[in-house]
């Protein structure tokens, strides 16, 4: 018998805020439960009332994703409390945004940059390695893995592009390790995001080539809707491995963002996903 969504119990990492808090939003609106993860006390207890009036169940976990017992612990908990995970989206990321978007090469701005590579490539990892075993008992699974245009260009500097092109490639060949398996493993590039932050900023206070792309850009529920669409698609298991641009698979299941506007593919102006070779 099919499983109703209500029954399903998703992960959202890195949930306390922005995208990933928009995610965990759009996931309660199918009446998941969805664990959501951060650092901050107040945040994440904000982030679960946010899921429970959008009509799932919101349970927070402070987690360090840079420490890998604090990850173990947190996927040993689900396993105890729910039996089973039907979606995992990795969307923890080290961003400090004042750093990163300040001019100058990568040998002028704080190490601290690489971070990235820790808490994003690296974390993205080893909660996909404690969470796999418990989706394949589950079956009929899915992991998103937040990526970005910056995988194929210019965004901020090296470490901000090894992060996310890394991360491509990891989905490719963590998919063709789960290819006997009913675990699908995708890499997904949002657009844009109108982030509950920059919502509460004045648009005379940002830069103007953001300024300008404001009206084009994406609330965060709106890649949490194509994330659901994509784990109830008959044919996931054919894109496991494949980095997909959100805006597109809107476009194919015929999703609106909340403000009724079709979100823009990107990729003419930063670049199309990078095909890997598919042997092996």
């Amino acid at each position: 018998m099919r499983e109703k969504m209500t029954d399903r119990v998703a992960l959202v990492t890195g949930a306390s805020r922005g995208l990933g808090r928009g995610i965990a939003r759009a996931l309660a609106s199918g009446g998941m439960t969805v664990y959501v993860t951060g650092r901050n006390a107040g945040d994440l207890k904000a982030a679960v009332r946010e899921v429970d009036a959008a009509g799932g169940r919101g349970i927070g976990v402070r987690c360090d994703h840079g420490n890998d017992s604090q990850v173990q612990a947190l996927l040993d908990r689900i396993r105890q409390e729910q039996g089973r995970l039907d979606l995992l989206v990795n969307n923890a990321a080290a961003v400090d945004a004042a750093e990163l978007t300040r001019p100058g090469p990568f040998w002028q701005k704080d190490l601290k940059l690489v971070d990235m590579i820790d808490i994003g490539l690296r974390s993205n990892y080893v909660t996909s390695y404690f969470a796999a075993p418990l989706m394949i008992e589950t079956g009929r699974t899915l992991i998103i893995n937040i990526s970005f245009y910056g995988a194929v260009s210019y965004h901020f500097g090296p470490a901000y592009g090894a992060a996310k092109a890394g991360t491509d490639k990891m989905v490719h060949d963590m998919a063709i390790d789960a290819r006997d398996t009913d675990l699908s493993i995708i890499s997904l590039w949002p657009g844009f995001i109108r982030t509950d932050q920059l919502k509460g900023m004045s648009v005379e206070d940002l830069w103007p080539e953001i300024r300008a792309i404001v009206p084009e850009m994406e609330t965060p529920e709106f890649t949490g809707l194509v994330i659901l669409k994509l784990l109830d698609d008959p044919e996931r298991k054919l894109l496991s491995g494949q980095t997909l641009i959100g805006a597109a698979l809107g476009h194919k299941y015929g999703i609106s963002d909340l403000d009724g506007k079709e979100p823009r593919d990107w990729s003419a102006q930063l670049g199309r996903p990078t095909v890997f070779f598919q042997g092996s």
